[in-house]
């Protein structure tokens, strides 16, 4: 095994940027959209009245369809191809965001919010699976590195353009369609022949659990976790008296955060038991958010998001290293899919009962809220490093899903990459 050199890294992630920049400009678009459009709903939502149990309903549609959307999109992959699954999972996404345009009522923006989280894992299993296909064994974790910079950047770009000041959101709703339908460009120009498919089978969840329960249920508090920050932390900063510009900002303070937050998480877990450092990030996240209770000032509620965010956000890619050090090479694709479905059930809660805490507690419902999930997360690794000794051989742990709920997509379907990684 050679020795790990910076510049030979960054060398390889040049290569592989050049050889792919086309689809990688592709997922940027996509996942800022995404990003935006997440955003935008629920901000949009308070300007024209909605209540917070409607703005909950509306942003829960999306993993309700993600649940439906990341079942079937690989079969469709399988049976109508990368292009043509691509361009129509796309088409009906920037269809889906011109429509909140035409009404204001709620349920057809849930309607839309489901066709958007049908629609968007299918557009990522295309992109993923071609990079993936790309990739030789060597330029692999460079690609992943890239992809992972790729969704942060989207994200952030997502929500500095929530920010921009329009009051009816005409100007924004269009941007997030244009967006769509621009992604598609890179994939229908691309000169690389797109790459064969295999769907695989899932592996079912009562099987998981007896091979890993830390895992699925750890995926499961995971998407819960994410998905209340990210759809309640909108609501949090109007009550907190900031501004959409202030707060979309925090937004973006809290994505990056968790982003630069996956690497030192990710190295102390290679280096001792998963389960402690799920259980002390935890803690330490529920604890910053007991803090928050106090009512710091205008300054500290970025400091205090970016603790919270930088404990939280990293806890699915944990959970997937911690089960692929349980399986076999040919068992982690499968049971990537679990996983994806277990992150999508807690979003489904997570959303629900973001906006449903704020609207009956005020502004420190969202603190409490994620204080009480992170106990729980905590509780559930703790339990289980006391019933069952650590895997011997540890893969390495890679960032993955960070952004998933902030991008509006399925950002845990990266997770069969990273597993195909850990397999090699």
């Amino acid at each position: 095994m050679g020795v790990f050199s910076p510049f030979g890294l960054v060398a390889s992630m040049f290569r592989a940027f050049r050889n792919d920049w086309a689809l990688f400009i592709g997922i940027l678009m996509l996942v800022s959209a995404g990003s935006l459009l997440t955003t935008l709903l629920t901000v949009r939502g308070v300007a024209i009245h909605f209540t917070n149990t409607e703005i909950g309903l509306i942003q829960a549609a999306y993993p309700l369809g993600a649940l439906l959307g990341s079942s079937y999109a690989p079969s469709l992959v399988e049976r109508v191809g990368h292009v043509r699954s691509f361009g129509a999972l796309a088409s009906l996404c920037s269809t889906s965001a011109v429509i909140h345009l035409m009404t204001n009522d709620p349920w057809v923006w849930g309607g839309m919010r489901f066709l958007a989280g049908a629609c968007f894992p299918g557009m990522f299993v295309v992109a993923e699976s071609w990079l993936n296909a790309r990739a030789e064994n060597r330029s692999r974790a460079a690609l992943l590195s890239i992809y992972f910079v790729t969704q942060t950047l989207g994200v952030a770009i997502g929500q500095s353009l929530a920010g921009l000041h329009d009051s009816t959101g005409t100007k924004l709703f269009g941007l997030t369609s244009i967006l769509i339908s621009l992604c598609l460009i890179p994939l229908l120009v691309s000169r690389t022949p797109a790459p064969e498919f295999v769907a695989s089978e899932r592996m079912a969840i009562r099987k998981f659990l007896r091979i890993s329960p830390m895992a699925v249920l750890g995926a499961l508090l995971s998407g819960a976790l994410q998905t209340t920050f990210y759809v309640a932390l909108p609501l949090y900063g109007l009550l907190m008296g900031m501004d959409s510009v202030e707060t979309t900002t925090l937004l973006m303070v809290g994505a990056l955060a968790g982003a630069v937050a996956q690497f030192p998480v990710g190295w102390a877990s290679d280096h001792t038991d998963r389960r402690l450092v799920v259980a002390a990030a935890s803690i330490f996240g529920a604890l910053v958010c007991l803090v928050s209770l106090a009512g710091w000032s205008r300054g500290w509620i970025y400091v205090e998001i970016s603790l919270i965010a930088a404990a939280i956000l990293p806890m699915y890619s944990i959970c997937v290293a911690h089960a692929n050090d349980q399986l076999t090479p040919n068992q982690m694709v499968t049971a990537s899919g679990t996983l994806v479905f277990a992150y999508y059930a807690g979003g489904l809660f997570g959303a629900f009962a973001g906006p449903v805490a704020i609207g009956l507690m005020g502004a420190s419902g969202l603190p409490m809220l994620l204080a009480g999930m992170g106990a729980v997360l905590a509780a559930v690794a703790m339990v289980r490093h006391q019933q069952t000794p650590p895997p011997e051989d540890t893969g390495k742990a890679h960032p993955v899903a960070v952004n998933a709920q902030a991008a509006g997509v399925i950002g845990p379907a990266m997770s069969e990459v990273a597993a195909v990684t850990n397999g090699l």
